[in-house]
């Protein structure tokens, strides 16, 4: 079943518990698929990589928008970012451990030959693909770095 046929069977389910906050962060992703598949060039059915870009994406806009609400004192703002990232993530796939992805991108190190921090974009490049939707950017950034300069 497609991501877009999941969030509409959600948004049913959540309109009929009258649950406004799961209700608001459906309603965003759905906006955010038909944007996706309704731009100029684009496929009429998004593919699962697709989906999960989009999803990646709109929780990374949670939580940079919960970082700032939380750094001004937002608490209200911050409440309705932190409710909205849990739906989203709900329909992520599983987040890797540290201990899993420090496992996955030595394993990418080692199929790229890469030996020196010049040799980071390779090794992002593969990561990002092989790991996409798994993995915040940032801390596979950092991971990265930091084992590269072993």
């Amino acid at each position: 079943m497609s991501l877009k046929l999941k969030i509409e069977q959600e948004i049913k389910i959540a309109m009929l518990q009258k649950n406004k906050d799961r209700l608001r962060a459906l309603r965003a992703i759905k906006a955010m698929i038909l944007i996706a598949e309704t731009e100029k060039g684009a496929a009429t059915a998004l593919s699962e990589e697709a989906e999960i870009k989009i999803l990646s994406r709109a929780a990374k806009q949670r939580r940079d928008s919960l970082a700032v609400y939380q750094e001004q004192g937002r608490k209200d703002l911050a409440d309705i970012e932190r409710d909205e990232l849990v739906v989203i993530e709900a329909f992520l796939p599983q987040q890797l451990n540290r201990g899993e992805l420090e496992t996955a991108v030595r394993e990418i190190i080692k199929k790229t030959g890469a030996t020196s921090p010049k040799d980071m974009g390779k090794v992002m490049g593969m990561a990002s693909q092989e790991l996409s939707g798994k993995v915040d950017g940032k801390a596979l950034s950092s991971l990265v770095k930091a084992l590269l300069m072993e």
